[in-house]
This record gives structure tokens, sequence and C-alpha cells, in this order.
């Protein structure tokens, strides 16, 4: 069966988006809807690997952001805002489904793909006419295709433009806001749009003093107690803040564009990142620097401007929300909840009191251990507390000396200065709490108050305080009550394949013939994903 876009559905699927266009039009309009008949746009700018708070709306000292800060102060801006796990593919397709990883089957692992039988809120927006598209980076990495997708998670992709002059090395090519201008010329006459822009900054490898050679000076930043506080670690912090502010500079381009548009004010523009930033404990982990995403939304007069909400959200919230805003109904099986009723306050702080806590997931990044082994985690993190349940304590959580799919030991580490000054044997020597912080084993469950320890250093998990109770408790029955396979004793992941068909890591690739595999064994890594 072919639809009005000339896309090809199956007949499950069909009735399934059939229901939910019958269900929006006997929907009532949301407050914010009701006050314009025009269908919002939306703009979704997705930093790759930028972890709260590194924004000058966050009084992140050094870094410059201009376009970020803009949006946020004509708009929202948000403290606490939390991905759905910690890994690229995962992350994103927790946003586009609005499902928890662990709902996800094999659309929650790095290199996955993404069964069709998931309704998507750029497919349900489509399909109710919107203009959909994308630039740089969009669901990935993976094979889309695999489980039997017929069109793009994202909609048609926009690439083709690249910088006049080739950026420093690190950067990407591709000019986002030159590729979102084609995006705006080729939208059919009066059709909303939905427009992801995707970069792959700040992800390394990073230019090696760049941050330097931009005008950061090392005394700008704030060593947490888990690295070491010297010149290299300091010098890479700052690499990523340059990457940072150059992604910046292209969102406040694309900004110019819907000014230029005059669609601006009917665009619903959120920017935020998919998971935290490439350096020892935090991206591919459930501590804060792992999890914690910048935040800030823009919706020109609907929404009352210069607020701050500390309300806990997570990025299972965007699809309900976008297609709330577009008056389309929630498609079944979402868990994440609209945040239109936060946009729609006039208050700041606290608004809905039930939104306490985040619930965040982990099971395999890279392939980092034999026979793909994961390495599962679950958490939950509410206002003061932090609890991490490790179903695998006697794994390595990076990965260990094992040669991953990466070309390197470590391989749930991504590869760059600080890595190789951290397992260089005399800052090992020098630092060995912050080593075995970054690189030890850890215990099958740990508990952190952020009141006394906001870097999430030292674990009260063996003082069996009352709060942890608690906390293990709620993070049980939330795993119990959406059917997590892993609170079961299961484990689906660690056969799901691995798609990466590029360079070493295709190797580890099962749907290949072990001959494909046998000649990707002698290539060198390919860029990390």
């Amino acid at each position: 069966m072919t639809g009005p876009n000339g896309h090809s559905y199956n007949q499950e699927t069909m009735l399934s988006r059939r229901a939910l266009l019958r269900a929006a039009a006997s929907t009532a309009a949301t407050p914010l809807l009701r006050a314009s008949s025009k269908r919002p746009n939306f703009l979704f700018v997705l930093a790759d690997d930028q972890s709260f708070p590194h924004a000058g709306a966050y009084n992140c000292p050094g870094i410059r952001t201009p376009a970020f800060d803009r949006v946020a102060r004509e708009g929202v801006l948000f403290q606490n805002s939390y991905c759905a796990s910690p890994s690229c593919t995962p992350s994103r397709s927790a946003i586009l489904t609005g499902r928890r990883m662990w709902q996800l089957e094999e659309a929650g692992l790095l290199y996955g793909t993404m069964p069709p039988k998931f309704p998507l809120a750029t497919h349900l927006l489509e399909d109710a006419g919107y203009h959909v598209g994308f630039t740089g980076k969009a669901w990935a990495p993976g094979n889309w295709r695999a489980a039997g997708l017929k069109r793009h998670p994202v909609g048609k992709e926009f690439n083709s433009r690249l910088h006049a002059v080739r950026p420093r090395p690190g950067i990407d090519p591709r000019d986002y806001a030159a590729n979102f201008a084609d995006f705006l010329a080729a939208r059919p006459t009066g059709a909303p749009f939905f427009f992801w822009l995707g970069s792959t900054e700040p992800h390394r490898a990073y230019d090696k003093g760049s941050g330097l050679a931009t005008g950061h000076r090392l005394d700008e930043v704030r060593v947490p107690a888990y690295w070491p506080d010297t010149p290299e670690t300091r010098s890479d912090i700052l690499d990523y803040y340059a990457e940072i502010e150059w992604l910046d500079q292209q969102l406040g381009r694309a900004l110019a564009h819907l000014e230029t548009a005059g669609e601006l004010d009917n665009t619903l523009i959120v920017l935020t990142s998919d998971n935290g930033m490439p350096f020892p404990r935090s991206k591919v982990n459930l501590y804060d620097r792992g999890v914690h995403m910048p935040l800030a939304m823009r919706w020109g007069h609907r929404i009352r401007r210069g607020r701050t909400v500390d309300d806990f959200v997570e990025h299972t919230d965007f699809a309900p929300t976008f297609l709330a805003a577009a008056g389309l109904p929630a498609a079944p099986g979402m868990a994440g909840r609209s945040l239109l009723p936060l946009l729609d306050s006039t208050r700041s702080g606290q608004i809905d009191p039930k939104r306490d806590a985040a619930f965040t997931a982990f099971e395999r990044h890279v392939m980092a251990r034999p026979d793909g082994a994961t390495y599962p985690m679950r958490s939950i993190r509410t206002r003061h507390h932090l609890y991490i349940r490790n179903f695998a304590p006697g794994r390595w959580p990076t990965g260990g000396d094992f040669l991953s799919s990466n070309r390197t030991p470590h391989g749930d580490v991504d590869a760059g200065p600080i890595v190789d000054h951290m397992l260089d044997p005399q800052t090992r020597e020098r630092y060995p709490r912050q080593y075995e912080l970054c690189f030890g084993k850890r215990p099958a469950e740990e508990f952190y108050d952020l009141r006394t320890d906001p870097d999430q250093v030292n674990n009260l998990a063996a003082k069996h305080p009352p709060e942890m109770a608690v906390h293990r408790q709620r993070l049980e029955a939330m795993l119990r009550k959406t059917g997590d396979p892993r609170i079961e004793g299961r484990d689906p992941w660690q056969d799901y394949i691995y798609y990466q068909a590029n360079g070493y890591g295709a190797s580890f690739n099962r749907s290949l013939s072990e001959t494909e595999r046998a000649k990707f064994r002698a290539l060198p890594r390919a860029k990390p994903e």
C-alpha cells in the first residue's frame, strides 16, 4: 500500500496512523494551539555530546553561546532536562518514539535498527501534512532499514551545502544553516514544517589546542573532582567548548533564516543535546555529565518569555509535545508527557509537583566486551539524590582491556587527550582516585547526595541511608510497570546485531558474511559516531 507521499506502509501501520488522525480531528485544541489557527512549525536542534550546564544561559564560565542564550531569554530555560540514554542511537530513538530505552528493542543500542512497529513523531507529522527534513546527524548511527522501516526516520535529507571555506579539523564541513535555507525553499506553499538540525559538534575528534586558539584561558574551566586538574585536562575541555561555540554560530544563522522567512514566532524551537560530553565518567554513564542535558525552548508570543523551569523533563517528552502542539494525539506506547502545560504556564520554578524525577538507562554503546556483552545500568535522579543500579558489577564499565570496535581498549570512553593523559602511568600514579572513578569497576548500587556531592564521587550505598531504599523501590516499580526485561532477569540486548558498516568496527557486524567481516578486521577504526 502506498501513502500520499509515495511511501509504502504495511496495513497495521496504516490503520494505526488513520486512527491517530481521526483522534486528532476530535481532540480539543490545547490552550497554546487555540491562540492561533495556524499550525506551528518546529525547529529541533540537537547537539552531539553536549552536557549541562555548558551554555552561557546557565552561567557557565568562559563559554560564549549568544544564540542559545537568545532562545533561553526569549523563551524558557529548563534546569532539569534528561536524555533517555547516554548514547547516540538510543537517545535519538527515544526522542522520536517517546519511549524509554528499555522499551525500544533494537533501537535502544548504538548501531541498532528501528522496528517499524514504533510510531515516530516525525512520520505522524508528515502524515498530517508537515514538510519534514533534516541536516547533519539525524537518527544515527545504525541501519534504520534493517528491521523493515520503509522511510527515513527524520524525513528528507538536506546535506548538499558545504561551507565555502573548510572549517578547522574536527568541525563538520556541512553548512547546517544553508541546508536549512534549502529546506525552507523546498517547502510546499502553506505547509507547516518540522526540521531536525543535528550537529556533529561537540562530538570528538577535536582540533587539539583550538580552545586556546579561539581566545579561551585555562583558568576559565572548572574541573570536576573525578578528573585530574591539570593543564592537559583544562585544554581538552576548552577544545570541547570551542566546538559548542561553533555550533552556536550555526544556530544564529539558522534563526536568521527563520526571521527572513517570517516564521520565527510561529516556530517552536527546541535546543538540546543527545547525551553527555565525550569524556570519562560522562557520556555512556548515568551520572549527570552523561544524562543531564541543556534545554531551551522558544515559541514567539505563544509562551511567556524569560522563564526558568525547575521541573524534571525527559527526552521522551519531546515526541508527545510536538504532536500536541500540532493538534495530534500522542501515539500508543509513548511514555513521555507533553511539555505544553509547562510552556503554557506563566510561572518559573517548580510548576508540576509530579515532575520530580528522571529515569535513565544504558545497555551497550560500542562493542567493548567479548561476545557483545552489555553493561546494564538503570537510574533514578531526583532533586537531591541519584540512585544507580548496576546489574553486572563484575564487568568493566569502560570495557577494560578488550580491543573494542573502536580498535581501542576502554572502548566505551571516546578516545582523546584526556584519556591518553589519564592512562599515562605517571598521571595514574599521581591521581589514583580519579583513575579508579573513571576506569574502575563499580558496585551493584550507587547512591549520591547532590547537596554535598554535586560531582557524584562519594558513593553512600554501603551506608544504606533510608533515602536509598525509597529510590530503589521507586526505580524498580517504574521498571516493572513499564516492562523492562532487565528487571525481569532477561537480556535481549546482547544478541542484537551491531550494524556498523565501515572501518574495523564492521568486523563485529553479524549481518555481514564472515568473509566481509574478515576484510574489515584489517582496517583502521572509523571516526567514532
